[in-house]
């Protein structure tokens, strides 16, 4: 039996910790500067370049980078694998964050943020922004409801707990639906401009083809935050699981690549993988160091067993998925020069700071990992519910912790459990 406890470790923040407040509230006050200032004076966009890194990064990136919730939730809840319940908070945690600042970059990139309410109801039904935009906003809010539990139970809440329980697997249903609808949809926003894609990066496929390596990217990230979490947080390195869920990761990036060059080849855009300027070398960095060199090392069983060569290979599909989503959005876009401001680029090293503080906080103070070691666990009998023959995974347990205080050895309320 594996259980989730509250750490006992001291209460002083790391360094790490508080270089990555800093810089979040540096952020956060440049964010307010550009509010009070426009966009004019605080970014480089023009009115030929409409957006810059803060949607190409911060939002179409960071959308990507959040599929592995769908998918680790998807694997316990609708598959039923019991195994994977230890990834399973930390990965929606992340997924949450980063559809939370995502939403929070739009904010900062509109010209107007105080009218994005408008869109709730405002509907422009044939935008393909009104579909990315209810979807991310509802799901964000599925993502709320799903990690709710690590905030429920530091705080006793128990009858909160009985209705998330009680329409988990609702949300979760609801979560892979509406992730599947903008992952892809982000990629209709580029179909409707084929005159500002480049040829190697413009496909009428290019909705599946960003479903498809958002799966495999997000997936790499669950690999990528787990390992940092072991080394920068010191929790449990899940290295079994991970490894299976590299297993995977070759698969999907096999298909990604079958798609991209088929496309290619059918539309006639092949001539343009061997013209030697600077968009057939990009297009050949992200097939090969980022697409080829990752499905050969995940395929490899030695690979897969040790924890830093996956760390590293989960690495380059990560920043395989940056650089394409910049390709795609920025790069080989035309749409003027563009340069970001200092502004930009630190606004946007505040929300990467934002996500990774919060994480390191919600690990620090809640009940987000399994616990790593000498805790002793009880079950409450009257909370062991079951669905079907699963197991719920917030069932509440109590735990004593052996850390003294003043001599006395203290007993928390419920926290949960893990199977």
């Amino acid at each position: 039996m594996t259980a989730i406890s509250h750490s006992n470790r001291s209460q002083q923040l790391g360094l790490g910790t508080l270089v990555l407040g800093f810089f979040s509230l540096l952020g956060l006050i440049l964010v307010v500067y550009r509010w009070i200032n426009g966009l004019g004076v605080t970014t480089g966009l023009t009115d030929g370049r409409g957006w810059g890194i803060w949607i190409s990064f911060d939002v179409i990136c960071g959308i990507a980078l959040a599929a592995g919730a769908f998918s680790v939730a998807g694997i316990v809840y609708i598959l039923r694998l019991k195994e994977f319940y230890p990834i399973l908070r930390p990965t929606v945690l992340t997924g949450f964050l980063g559809y939370a600042l995502a939403a929070f970059a739009i904010s900062v990139d509109l010209g107007f943020p105080h009218r994005i309410y408008y869109m709730i109801y405002n509907w422009n039904i044939h935008s393909p922004l009104f579909e990315v935009g209810w979807c991310v906003m509802i799901y964000a809010t599925v993502l709320a409801l799903e990690i709710s539990p690590i905030v429920f139970e530091r705080f006793n809440m128990k009858a909160p707990m009985k209705i998330i329980r009680a329409i988990t697997i609702p949300l979760v249903i609801l979560g892979i639906v509406l992730s599947t609808m903008h992952q892809s949809s982000l990629g209709t926003l580029f179909v409707l401009m084929p005159h500002r894609v480049h040829p190697l990066w413009y496909s009428s496929i290019l909705p599946i083809l960003f479903f498809i390596s958002a799966m495999g990217a997000g997936l790499a990230m669950v690999i990528v935050e787990s390992t940092w979490s072991f080394f920068g947080l010191k929790h449990k390195l899940e290295t079994r699981l991970l490894a299976k869920i590299a297993k995977i990761i070759p698969i999907i990036l096999s298909l990604y690549a079958i798609g991209r060059f088929t496309e290619l080849f059918i539309s006639g855009d092949s001539i343009y993988l061997f013209t030697g300027d600077k968009y057939s070398y990009l297009f050949w960095v992200e097939m090969l160091i980022f697409v080829l060199i990752p499905v050969v090392l995940f395929s490899l069983p030695s690979v897969r067993r040790k924890p830093m060569q996956m760390f590293a290979t989960a690495l380059l599909v990560v920043f395989g998925l940056i650089l394409n989503r910049f390709n795609v959005s920025l790069v080989a876009f035309s749409a003027g020069a563009y340069a970001p401001s200092w502004i930009e680029i630190f606004i946007t090293i505040g929300m990467v700071s934002i996500g990774a503080f919060v994480f390191a906080l919600a690990a620090r103070y809640l009940a987000v990992f399994p616990h790593s070691a000498d805790e002793k666990t009880k079950v409450l009998p009257e909370e062991k519910k079951k669905i079907g023959d699963l197991e719920p995974a917030y069932s509440p347990v109590i735990y004593t912790s052996k850390q003294p205080i003043e001599g006395k050895t203290l007993t928390s309320g419920p926290i949960s459990r893990l199977e």
